[in-house]
């Protein structure tokens, strides 16, 4: 094995050698004077078309403008669907992703993260004719969520059967129309989507329990060093500047109908004590 490995490395020395360095991405972003952002194409409150303007609002088109701001350069917001928030940035067609990205060790091996902004929950919600009380409650029965997120995740480690559809509309639907038992999303749209059934549509509510409890981070393009310090440095000052507390309570805070306190600072990961799922 060992004359494998020191000829590997005279390959892979020699490739290096002819092979172009790859592009600084913070360089580029910095030239360009722009900052391509991912986003949810239509998932309030973190981004949606605004019904007036058809604009792109929310936390996350918000906490973008503010990180490209913050850089000197302009934000550009691309809408993707929630399970091309990850290649968007392998495949270099944006710079970050900033769409309530959950902190996975799959994701880990095909992206780099920022440090959390905040903790997330996902949650299941079911009709109120459910007799259900826990998670385990629902092991083996068929639970909607939009397709290649991290909801759809918790279904499968709770041993459910996961229908997936492109976004959360369409999987909260699929309960109204009695396709699944129940649908899981992140805590903020579970809490509207719950409260907006008290007035049509079968009644739903929520199960305590979470289905999982997750980092939420910005996602960047792997073997970019400068350009994570840069995102982690301008994080860390607008949370201290209190710049992301003002746009969590515009979008989910007291005076919406979230309801939200954020109580989480940015932190690097590894300060954490959580669970990483795979």
């Amino acid at each position: 094995m060992k004359w494998k490995c020191i000829t590997l490395g005279v390959v892979l020395a020699g490739a290096s050698a002819v092979a172009p360095a790859k592009a600084d991405q913070l360089d580029n972003i910095m030239s360009s004077k722009t900052l391509r952002c991912a986003t949810f194409a239509d998932v309030p409150p973190f981004a949606a078309p605004d019904p007036a303007t058809r604009e792109m609002v929310g936390f996350d088109v918000d906490l973008c403008k503010a990180i490209a701001g913050a850089m000197g350069v302009a934000a550009e917001v691309k809408p993707v669907s929630v399970e091309a928030r990850v290649p968007e940035v392998k495949l270099g067609r944006v710079d970050i992703t900033v769409a309530n990205l959950a902190y996975t060790l799959g994701r880990a091996e095909q992206i780099d993260f920022s440090d959390p902004y905040y903790l997330a929950k996902e949650m299941l919600i079911v009709p109120v004719s459910e007799e259900g009380k826990t998670k385990a409650d629902f092991a083996g029965v068929r639970i909607a969520s939009a397709k290649g997120s991290t909801s759809e995740l918790s279904i499968k480690l709770n041993k459910s059967e996961p229908l997936t559809f492109q976004d959360t509309a369409s999987a909260y639907l699929a309960v109204q129309q009695g396709k699944a038992r129940g649908m899981v999303a992140n805590t903020m749209t579970t809490t509207k989507l719950v409260n907006e059934s008290k007035s049509r549509g079968k009644e739903m509510r929520m199960i305590e329990e979470p289905m999982l409890f997750q980092p939420i981070g910005i996602g960047m393009p792997k073997d970019q060093p400068a350009l994570v310090a840069k995102v982690n440095e301008v994080l860390h000052k607008l949370d201290a500047d209190g710049e992301i507390n003002k746009i969590w309570e515009k979008w989910l805070g007291q005076g919406t109908e979230y309801k939200m306190t954020r109580t989480d600072k940015v932190v690097p990961l590894s300060e954490l004590k959580f669970d990483p799922i795979p």
